[in-house]
């Protein structure tokens, strides 16, 4: 973990390297460093903490940046030692002849360790990648060749990688291999590049290759080969990246993460374009591949996830069930490969990842293939892995999304999981299946948009909300029915970006324990909207006051003999039950944004975290 960038050609090195860091910061990282070959020599530049201080490094090596045209770089997420200098990226071997860069988790790192410490290797840092240095350092030994060395040692390893690897002796080329971790080779004019995300090199190129897992190429100016595991040459398959640079620019705003939350009116308008043509027509999806007879075969749906895309599945699961008249299980991904699942031939798996590489889902998914199961993806990168493995691909066209909180592709999701929904109905029960209740809720779908505006543009009272509450140290958020998971979800939010101990409970639960909490210290956000739940929670409420709680209702409607309760109102546009997690997720996202901000948090960048969780 967690981004990798290679170039090889006529610019300067350096900076490609740093340009294509910069552009990969939103992953989430806590070290950074680049290895710069010029002649037969490689120099090697670390720094922990945040990209800035390794260009200050590079600002007294303007001598060698100048001439080096060849070089590999990594921000590091740490899951093997610390994040320090010294278990950054890039790793050498002990002679210093090959330099290494590596995403991904190596399983067996301790037993090769163990056999490479026996030969004579001396180990500097904590991290499995130096093992995988020693290793392919080794294996050059018996070789004189780097790919041949390359190729030996991934055969070795066990568990996932992406490596970008340079050689003193070899000093015209990039040697990389891919398995379970995204890496993307860039095709240019007399120059390529290497990436383990797009936005790193979009400046620079539309065209590029996607290795395939357990391959091993050789990138060097002028030429590309890629082999098989097997070791043989295969064709490349060129393709055209799907983003602009201008992308991921901030368009003015103070934070991605804010820019990102306004655009989710245009990232609605973008999911429901060509699907939902209006209330009277049955919704297209056209990518979904089950026929008719096939959906009346499904007896059941399992949804696997991870973070705030497993609380869009839960919220599918409402509605799934509701509509489609399916029982839906949604399970953690990492909890679901861990277990004996059971599915089959009639079961329809729902894979939902923003990145499209989460680690734990890409295994779950692996895993459930081969149960004959049919596999539906939803993801904002129709270019990932996990689009790849999908029977039916429904790419969220969210647009790409840099700050690490989530908060346009949760938006993308959940409109997906409208219309998979509504489909699965009337593809199970016919053109007469399209009642009053679903023609309303088209109709709010196709309202959304101008619903979420009216929201952003009138944010003045949320941000009164988050000055207030911003000093808290904990937080509970409450909620039933369907918008339970808006609770969770509105809870991650807050503790992700602002590092409040805020937690998401079902509000029935409130008084199973968590209730013991409450005192006039713990503020309680409840999500209250007009339906079938809304005289329970507003009972909740009750309880939580009698605690003396601080309490803020967001909520569509309110009695008047109610507001007494509450400390804060946010108000939503009004709308029904089943729409109301799509309304309220931008009031939770952007008082969320707000308290951060005020606090003077890493909105975009909070500590800890990656954006794509490439390793179990």
């Amino acid at each position: 973990m967690c981004g990798i960038i290679g170039y090889i050609g006529s610019r300067k090195a350096s900076e490609v390297l740093i340009s294509g860091l910069s552009h990969l910061e939103y992953r989430g990282y806590d070290s950074s460093g680049i290895a710069l070959m010029h002649g037969n020599s490689v120099d090697v530049y670390k720094a922990q903490g945040k990209l800035v201080n390794l260009i200050e490094i590079l600002k007294t090596k303007q001598d060698i940046c100048d001439i080096s045209h060849i070089g590999i770089g990594h921000i590091r997420w740490a899951t093997h030692g610390l994040p320090t200098t010294v278990n950054a990226h890039p790793h050498t071997c002990n002679c210093k002849n090959l330099t290494l860069v590596h995403n991904g988790i190596i399983e067996n790192y301790q037993e090769l360790k163990e056999i490479l410490q026996k030969e004579g290797c001396i180990f500097q840092s904590q991290t499995d990648t130096e093992v995988a240095a020693h290793l392919i350092a080794r294996e050059y030994g018996k070789t004189n060749n780097l790919l041949k060395a390359m190729q030996s040692a991934v055969k070795q390893i066990k568990g996932a990688f992406a490596f970008c690897a340079i050689h003193k002796l070899e000093p015209d080329k990039i040697v990389v291999a891919k398995r379970n971790a995204p890496l993307v080779i860039g095709l240019g004019e007399g120059e390529n590049f290497v990436a383990s995300d797009i936005p790193a090199i979009i400046e620079y190129t539309k065209k590029a290759i996607y290795l395939s897992d357990n391959e091993v190429g050789v990138v060097e100016k002028n030429s590309i080969q890629i082999f098989d595991e097997n070791d043989k040459l295969i064709i490349n398959k060129v393709e055209y990246l799907p983003f602009e640079a201008v992308a991921i620019s901030k368009m003015g705003y103070k934070h991605f993460m804010l820019k990102e939350i306004h655009e989710q009116s245009d990232v609605v308008r973008n999911v429901l374009s060509g699907k939902l043509l209006g209330i009277n027509n049955e919704i297209k999806l056209e990518e979904f591949k089950l026929t008719p007879s096939e959906i009346n075969k499904i007896t059941r749906v399992q949804i696997i996830a991870c973070g705030t895309s497993l609380h869009a599945g839960m919220v599918g699961k409402y509605i799934i069930e509701k509509f489609a008249k399916i029982p839906v299980d949604v399970e953690p991904s990492s909890e679901y490969i861990y277990r004996d699942t059971i599915a089959d031939e009639n079961t329809l798996v729902i894979g939902i990842s923003q990145s499209g590489e989460t680690a734990d889902t890409i295994t779950a998914i692996k895993q459930v293939k081969e149960k004959k199961s049919h596999i539906a993806i939803i993801t904002n990168r129709a270019d990932s892995t996990m689009a790849r493995l999908a029977d039916s691909l429904l790419p969220v066209n969210a647009g790409i999304e840099v700050s690490v909180a989530a908060t346009k592709s949760y938006m993308a999701q959940l409109i997906s999981l409208y219309l998979l929904s509504i489909f699965l109905m009337e593809q199970k029960f016919g053109p007469s299946a399209i009642n009053d209740e679903v023609k309303t809720l088209k109709q709010e779908l196709i309202e959304l948009p101008s619903k979420i505006e009216a929201l952003l543009e009138n944010a003045s009272n949320i941000q009164r909300v988050a000055k207030k509450y911003a000093n808290y140290k904990d937080f509970i958020f409450i909620a039933r029915g369907i918008n339970y998971p808006s609770a969770l979800e509105g809870a991650l939010k807050l503790k992700e970006i602002s590092y409040i101990n805020a937690t998401g409970y079902g509000a029935g639960e409130l008084k199973h324990g968590p209730i013991a909490m409450l005192d006039e210290n713990m503020p309680v956000l409840a999500i209250l909207n007009t339906g079938i739940v809304y005289d329970k929670v507003l009972s909740n409420c009750e309880e939580a006051k009698a605690r003396q709680a601080k309490l803020i209702g967001v909520t569509n409607y309110i009695a008047d003999k109610d507001v007494r309760l509450f400390d804060d109102i946010i108000t939503v546009p009004s709308g029904s039950d089943l729409i109301s997690p799509a309304v309220n997720i931008v009031v939770l996202q952007l008082l969320a944004y707000y308290i951060a901000e005020y606090l003077g948090k890493d909105v975009d960048q909070p500590r800890n975290l990656a954006k794509s969780v490439t390793v179990e």
